[in-house]
């Protein structure tokens, strides 16, 4: 928790007040199990303590899309419950066992009676965790604006390369997830996949991906 942006420049003695001030609740979930399901009141800032979590998009008709992923000492609903809706637009699911820690936001943009000092320190860290959020938004537009499978895999594998700083690199997601993320159909990715490695501009191994050449669109 302590790795957490939330609390950037916050004492060490501050911690436990803060915990009490926010009313800060952990609870565990099981792989696959909803932490936050869309519809419910968009009133809590949702932290990773361990495990991962999805945020997935479902529209009308069922087909299913994942947002972003939210690793450890991450922060999720943010941007929800800052915005003043009624309800959360989304999905927040376990991607494997995962432990949270769920506060009100209310509590930490309004001071409370207490007059904590720490309440400053705690907004300024929620607005700034919000604009890299929005940044992150931004570079998944970037992706799914593409046209095609092969550019939207291209652009992705390219940007997790500049990202790790390497031609070597893991993705966080299945074959199916990774689908779920470009927004395209699974069997079209794996095709597109399985022809970047013939051509010789990638190799693969699950998760696990290396680009050996510059990848043309």
């Amino acid at each position: 928790m302590r790795k957490c942006p939330l609390f950037y420049g916050i004492e060490n003695e501050n911690f436990q007040k803060i915990l009490e001030c926010l009313g800060a609740k952990v609870k565990s979930f099981r792989k696959k199990e909803t932490i936050i399901a869309e519809g419910e009141p968009a009133k809590y800032i949702g932290i990773i303590l361990s495990g991962a979590a999805q945020i997935v998009r479902v529209d009308y008709f069922g087909n299913r899309s994942i947002v972003a992923d939210v690793g450890p000492s991450e922060l999720f609903g943010e941007s929800f419950a800052c915005a003043d809706i009624d309800a959360v637009p989304v999905d927040v699911v376990a991607a494997v066992d995962t432990k949270v820690m769920l506060a009100d936001c209310l509590r930490i943009t309004r001071s409370c009676s207490n007059e904590c000092l720490f309440h400053g320190q705690l907004v300024y860290n929620l607005m700034k965790v919000i604009a890299e959020k929005n940044l992150m938004f931004h570079q998944k537009i970037e992706i799914t604006s593409r046209r095609t499978t092969r550019e939207k895999l291209t652009a992705y594998l390219l940007q997790q390369a500049k990202k790790h700083n390497s031609n070597v690199f893991e993705i966080p997601y299945s074959r199916q997830e990774l689908a779920e993320y470009l927004e395209v159909e699974r069997t079209g990715l794996s095709v597109e996949i399985s022809k970047l490695c013939k051509q010789g501009f990638i190799e693969t191994d699950r998760k696990s991906f290396t680009i050996l050449r510059n990848i043309d669109y």
